[in-house]
């Protein structure tokens, strides 16, 4: 159990509570139905995803601080956008492949509507709006979405525009998971696969980059209205 080769049992779980003196029975309830839950396939476990991991960490989240330089993070982008962004990658996913990764990033963006969401802060590089990931039609319809759900009260987007010049995050792309009972945990992807992060001097060099990063762009209202007139 401690290696998580398999899961604890209903028995495991009533000894180990006489084991270690847990008589309340709310408590015991609470670990009963802790046990259970942990039998259940979580939904993304039925998708072949190479980050499976990190879905599991963004479902548990308290709040998502996502800074991205070159594309629109994955819980904001509209299907068409994430086609297109799978068409442009290597390996290519066969047409199949990519509509099954297309509809786990759409079932992944119901955490933002789910009850008591996550508090979900992205901040782009104006490159993010530039690059016609798509050609133009898709990108009008992905700078429409980025304005409607700018008006979400846990979705927070900020821009740094080009003329802000050099910061820290130019040639990077990172997310900050905060999550209950933990430290947290920072994801950064590349080309050679996902990294995480979970030392503490970690995660204050990220949190402390993020919020100079959120210093030096726009503010979410400025924002909104450079997405609105590079849409229009």
């Amino acid at each position: 159990m401690e290696t998580g080769q398999r899961n604890a049992t209903f028995r495991d779980v009533r000894d180990l509570c006489e084991i270690y003196g847990i008589t309340e029975s709310a408590e015991r309830d609470r670990l009963m139905t802790l046990a259970r839950e942990a039998r259940q396939q979580a939904w993304w476990q039925s998708y072949d995803l190479q980050y499976d991991n990190y879905v599991g960490l963004e479902a548990g989240a308290s709040a998502i601080d996502d800074f991205q330089s070159s594309v629109v993070p994955g819980l904001l982008q509209t299907s068409d956008y994430a086609r297109a962004g799978h068409l442009g990658a290597w390996p290519r996913l066969s047409p199949d492949g990519i509509e099954q990764q297309i509809e786990a990033k759409l079932t992944r963006q119901k955490i933002l509507t789910r009850p008591e969401p996550p508090e979900f802060h992205a901040v782009l590089d104006e490159a993010v709006l530039h690059r016609l990931t798509g050609g133009p039609h898709v990108m009008t319809a992905q700078l429409s979405k980025l304005v409607e759900v700018s008006r979400m009260p846990n979705v927070t987007i900020q821009v740094i525009p080009f003329a802000a010049g050099a910061h820290p995050g130019v040639e990077s792309n990172f997310c900050i998971l905060t999550l209950p009972a933990t430290t947290g945990v920072v994801f950064v992807e590349g080309l050679v696969g996902p990294t995480y992060l979970e030392r503490p001097e970690d995660l204050e060099r990220y949190s402390r980059v993020f919020a100079y990063l959120q210093d030096v762009a726009l503010s979410p209202q400025d924002t909104i209205d450079l997405i609105a007139r590079m849409r229009d």
